[in-house]
């Protein structure tokens, strides 16, 4: 008896800890792993793989931040590239305003070039903002924009969209021509799911998404991710 008390007593403690560590998010917002149970979240703001090199205010945990009716459509997507054996791989999605700030600050700092050569070889760091690579509000910050790609369901391996995720430049643009056929049939298998489950592209990122009708398309949130 003094077992199962002791066994039930660490399941309801587990539970809550569980509980804890999720915020209360705002009104219309899920965390997307609710909705989409097998989705696969790599939030690089989360870690210093990204052009900064550094994690991200705001960003505590690798967990999805998106509204409901993004979420809803997402798993459309994935429901249908299930099929094929495929599935989505998550980059990002709710971006707090503190982190868009953070960007902000270091694309100021013109000597901190640590990631140069992997993210923006091609372009000054004076002129992220000029390119429009940089900006003081992102849609991300609306809750209903998703920057992702198409993985292997089973090895999760990442399918070759011919250039890196954020990777600032030409090749990164939907419809840039020097990469190979196979290549560009995984950018156009991205576009066709994602624009016939409701997303609109961004065509200078293959990787980017907005949820037609968003449901708050002039509000910039500022919660932390966690």
């Amino acid at each position: 008896m003094k077992i199962k008390i002791i066994i039930l007593a660490s399941f309801v403690l587990c539970l809550f800890l569980t509980n804890k560590k999720k915020q209360t998010l705002p009104e219309g917002f899920v965390y997307a792993t609710d909705v989409i149970p097998d989705l696969k979240v790599e939030l690089r703001y989360f870690s210093t793989n990204n052009f900064v090199g550094d994690t991200i205010q705001g960003y505590h945990t690798n967990k999805l931040i998106v509204t409901k009716p993004t979420a809803l459509a997402l798993k459309q997507v994935q429901e249908e590239l299930l099929k094929q054996n495929l599935c989505l791989k998550v980059f990002d999605g709710y971006r707090p305003q503190q982190a868009v700030n953070h960007f902000m600050v270091w694309a100021k700092q013109w000597n901190d070039t640590l990631n140069k050569q992997q993210f923006y070889p091609d372009v000054k760091k004076r002129h992220l903002f000029r390119e429009g690579y940089i900006a003081s509000k992102s849609g991300h910050s609306r809750g209903s924009t998703l920057d992702v790609t198409i993985v292997n369901a089973e090895t999760y391996e990442e399918l070759d969209m011919g250039s890196p995720y954020d990777f600032f430049g030409e090749a990164s643009w939907i419809d840039y021509q020097d990469i190979s056929d196979s290549q560009k049939s995984n950018r156009q298998l991205l576009q066709k799911v994602m624009l016939k489950h409701g997303f609109r592209n961004y065509s200078k990122e293959w990787w980017h998404f907005t949820l037609r009708n968003e449901p708050y398309p002039k509000t910039y949130f500022n919660f932390p991710v966690k």
